[in-house]
């Protein structure tokens, strides 16, 4: 049930770059509490580079330390200088990514374009720019980019440029503020006299920013639960499962003033968190029978929640030794030659998938593994003698991943590691449950609530479990992917086609635990971990390592794992006949020594894969699944009525407790957005007739930055719902082909016709629209032929018709408010900074994005990237959109002009053929 805790030296590096720092070496002090200081003493004014990648402290995927320094990765940014602020600032620049500031290297802003009021050069707020960088990387910020959700929340006015450059400044001295004091309550008024006046709106923006996303001011401490409203003002919302995802939306929500009911089939709170009270002639310990080990704990937020209880955290020492089938400890040099060599097949897996692009996606990483070790095996040092250790490394490696190397992708199997936190890794003393009850402190949790059914629709929510139904606007799903592929829960109407396939695409693995607590401590005090060997490769996760908890657990405990093929039969395997074998190696390691093993004064054996709410430990890239499929499963649907959180909903973070907290945070943000834009919607349909005029401003406004323009073609949805059935606005500009009878060289003043000439040619043009689906706008863009192709496939094959901006109606009233309100600050961005290409999505948008880990697949051609989202449901026509069906729109034929009417026969919409040819036909040519 541990997340896993990724070995980033034996997976080299083949999609990013990255740099390397050593550390001081850790205190001899064994629990330090890392999270109160998460950056060397040494590093007082670190280079641009330290702060991109700094180098974490020896860890090993899972137990084992590591023979070299490993680095801490994130996303590359190359051509990299020092921070901005800096007279030196070179960021890079990219025209593929919208988020990357475009600025000189010399720090003049001469391709930036400037407006009004922001100042036109770096601010600078204090000299420790690079350090609150640092603390701001470690919350999963970028250096000199905004995220996908910053965009999507738009932060900035205008993407790219100095006004990014210091929103960047301001977001990471907020948050170094609040890192300050993580028990206090940080308000804006603290920075008006840090932050000049002309930046009053990006302070505004980053402090909402961060409050809203949960990237301060969340937790536990007595200032933030004091923020809690006594009445609740917004609507209610639904949430399933009282996990850690789960405790962290619903007491976000309950801040932002929602009313919160959280659903829970268990007993207990926590999920696949849970710490046992174990005890007995006078010894006591807790043990973790779930997630145990924080993953890293530079910025963890659940390293945050322990600071805030007041609790120190334990680093888990690096030593770990090995022993033998026979008891005997393994020689450290042959211990060190494995593991080099199974290393050095990582390096070759990870050379073969670059060499294979796609093809890697359809194979196994164990497939590969043991390729390499048939061809390479003797000249690698893994000889016949020595696979026992090397089948050791594989158990330790389906261990981090819960799956069997068999079942993993190639491809992706690594895809969250450039995300990885980086610091010790720590246990919390008294366990985790901790975290868990003061999470769920006065959170309405009703428990022994088993859902069978989650209906939601327009009119909002209905969650059946048992014999009651409980109603509200919005609903969080947190169960585990396990229940999830059962099909547990029964939705209705059933989830896209796009989630259920990546539902069954993602794997979902399995760990177990024996947890032993013994009446005196008997093992070696020095060690936190240690290993043992077995014979049959069949069992090679069978007990392989042991956990010691005796330094945090409050008495003599002990965790041996399994992990593996072998968790899987140990689900079936009595608990007596468990505890047998684990005593039967632990006393072939010690009685040789002289040391008596006691008989276990009470033991707990786990069944993970038996739980029925959760039916298995946690995620996994399975083969064919890639970290696409985890944005996938994150997507809301319903028209923001159906959420989903859980470790398996992050790309950046599966599989690991922490992830699964911000996921919460997550959604709470996209909840609250979606009710907002809902009041909006609601708010104009009221009152239709007195907003037509602000109406049509907002649409005008919108079509500034669509999301796709290609020929005379524009298009407009919500970038939040990428469900193929969601509805879009298409505008489509319309020209009359230009009188050719006029030749400006016949007049005296060439120059007054020609503008008198583009005047009347603008006066020409005109603006029709139609509301479709997103699937029927990615289908339109992928047509060829130029525009007239595209107006015969939508006219004739869609069957929509096109109307001017009253035609619309109402419906299409509430859908551009909806977009208005995501898309809330926002102005269009400067030719110059917006680096997007016509016919190409914007923004992210699920798995349309091919993110950075793609590039060990080769880069994707658009095509390929419409194509993942083009067939995933049937077409639904647009008659179903808008005032209703379409043949009961107006028809535009009059407000064309006569001359167009001849030729619009064929379409039978009121739109000519020739109004899109002419002159605009060599632009639309090139253009598609």
């Amino acid at each position: 049930m541990d997340p896993p805790v990724k070995n980033e030296d034996s997976v080299p590096s083949v999609s990013h770059s990255h740099f390397s720092i050593p550390l001081p070496q850790s205190s001899s002090n064994p629990n330090p509490d890392p999270s109160l200081n998460p950056f060397p003493s040494s590093i007082s004014n670190p280079s641009f580079e330290q702060m991109v990648s700094f180098s974490a402290p020896k860890k090993r995927r899972r137990g084992r330390s590591q023979r070299s320094a490993s680095s801490f990765h994130i996303l590359p940014v190359p051509n990299a200088g020092v921070l901005p602020g800096n007279s030196n600032f070179v960021p890079s620049s990219s025209a593929s990514y919208s988020g990357r500031l475009n600025l000189q290297a010399n720090g003049s802003n001469q391709n930036v374009k400037k407006y009004p009021g922001i100042g036109d050069e770096i601010i600078t707020i204090n000299k420790e720019a690079t350090t609150e960088a640092l603390l701001a990387l470690t919350a999963g910020f970028p250096a000199d980019l905004l995220t996908d959700e910053e965009i999507d929340f738009g932060v900035v006015p205008v993407i790219g440029g100095i006004e990014q450059v210091n929103y960047i400044l301001i977001r990471n001295h907020i948050i170094s503020k609040w890192r300050e004091n993580v028990s206090s309550w940080v308000t804006k008024e603290m920075f008006l006299d840090s932050i000049p006046k002309h930046c009053a709106s990006l302070l505004d923006s980053a402090y909402h920013y961060l409050v809203t996303h949960g990237y301060i001011n969340f937790g536990i401490s007595q200032a933030i639960k004091d923020k809690f409203p006594a009445q609740s003002s917004k609507p209610s919302v639904v949430i399933v499962g009282a996990g850690l995802s789960g405790l962290a939306a619903a007491r976000q929500l309950m801040r932002f003033g929602f009313k919160v009911t959280v659903l829970e089939g268990r007993k207990r709170p926590g999920g696949r968190v849970y710490t046992k009270k174990m005890e007995g002639n006078r010894v006591g310990a807790a043990a973790d029978l779930g997630g145990s080990v924080l993953t890293g704990t530079l910025g963890n937020p659940l390293g945050i929640i322990a600071r805030q209880l007041g609790s120190s955290l334990y680093k888990v020492r690096d030593k770990c030794p090995l022993y033998k089938v026979d008891g005997k400890p393994v020689d450290q040099d042959l211990d060190m030659k494995v593991e080099a060599a199974f290393n050095r097949l990582l390096d070759k897996a990870s050379k073969l998938r670059q060499l294979m692009g796609d093809v890697s996606m359809d194979v196994s990483l164990g497939a590969a593994l043991e390729t390499f070790r048939q061809a390479f095996g003797d000249a690698d040092g893994v000889a016949t003698e020595e696979m026992g250790l090397f089948n050791w490394h594989l158990a330790n490696l389906e261990y981090a991943n819960a799956g069997l190397v068999s079942k993993l992708s190639l491809a992706f199997w690594d895809q969250d590691d450039p995300y990885d936190m980086g610091g010790d890794h720590c246990f919390l003393p008294g366990g985790n449950g901790r975290l868990v009850h003061a999470l769920a402190e006065n959170v309405p949790i009703l428990y022994e609530k088993t859902v069978q059914t989650i209906r939601y629709g327009a009119d909002g929510v209905k969650v059946t479990a048992g014999n009651q139904v409980y109603e509200g606007d919005m609903v969080l799903c947190t169960v585990p992917l396990g229940v999830l592929k059962n099909g547990s829960i029964k939705f209705v109407p059933e989830l896209p086609q796009r989630k259920l396939d990546c539902i069954k695409r993602l794997g979902f693995g399995l760990l177990n635990k024996v947890a032993m607590l013994f009446p005196y401590v008997f093992w070696s005090t020095d060690l936190d971990t240690f290993g043992h060997l077995t014979e049959d490769p069949n069992y090679r996760g069978e007990f392989f390592l042991f956990y010691s908890y005796a330094p945090v657990a409050g008495g003599p405990l002990l965790i041996a794992l399994v992990a593996g093929e072998a968790a899987h039969k140990f689900e079936t395997m009595p608990p007596t006949d468990a505890v047998t074998r684990v005593l039967q190696i632990l006393r072939g390691m010690y009685e040789p020594q002289g040391i008596t093993v006691p008989d276990p004064i009470q033991t707990v054996c786990t069944r993970w894969g038996g739980d029925p709410f959760s039916l298995g430990s946690y995620s996994n890239v399975a083969v064919g699944a890639s970290g696409d499929d985890y944005d996938i499963l994150a997507e809301s649907v319903g028209d923001g009525r159906l959420f989903f959180a859980g470790e398996a909903t992050t790309r950046r973070y599966p599989a690991t407790m922490h992830g699964a907290f911000v996921t919460g945070l997550r959604e709470a943000a996209n909840m609250a957005q979606s009710a907002r834009a809902r009041v909006i919607r609601k708010r104009i349909d009221r009152n239709p007739s007195k907003n037509p005029h602000s109406c049509a401003t907002l649409l005008a406004d919108l079509f500034r930055d669509p999301d796709m323009d290609f020929g005379s073609f524009s298009i407009i949805f919500s970038r939040r719902n990428p469900d193929p059935k969601s509805p879009a606005i298409l505008r489509v500009t319309l020209s009359e082909p230009r009188k050719r009878n006029e030749d400006p060289n016949q007049h005296s003043n060439k120059i007054l016709f020609q503008q008198l000439q583009s005047h009347f040619n603008q006066q020409q043009q005109i603006q029709v629209y139609t509301l479709l689906t997103r699937q029927q706008a990615l289908e339109l863009r992928e047509v060829r032929g130029g525009d007239d192709k595209r107006l015969y496939h939508l006219c004739e094959t869609l069957g929509v018709k096109l109307v001017g901006r009253k035609g619309l109606g109402t419906g299409a009233d509430s859908v551009i408010a909806s977009i208005k309100a995501e898309r809330t600050g926002r102005k269009p961005p400067s030719s110059s900074s917006s680096g997007s290409k016509s016919g190409m999505l914007k923004v992210k948008s699920g798995a349309l994005k091919r993110k950075l880990i793609r590039r060990i697949k080769g880069p994707v051609a658009p095509s390929q990237s419409n194509n993942h989202n083009n067939g995933i449901s049937e077409t639904i026509k647009s008659e179903s959109l808008g005032n209703g069906k379409a043949s009961e729109q107006p028809t535009i034929v009059e407000s064309i002009g006569s001359s167009m009417q001849e030729e619009s026969k064929w379409l039978g919409t009121g739109v000519a053929s020739s109004s899109v040819g002419g002159s605009l036909q060599g632009e639309m040519e090139t253009r598609t």
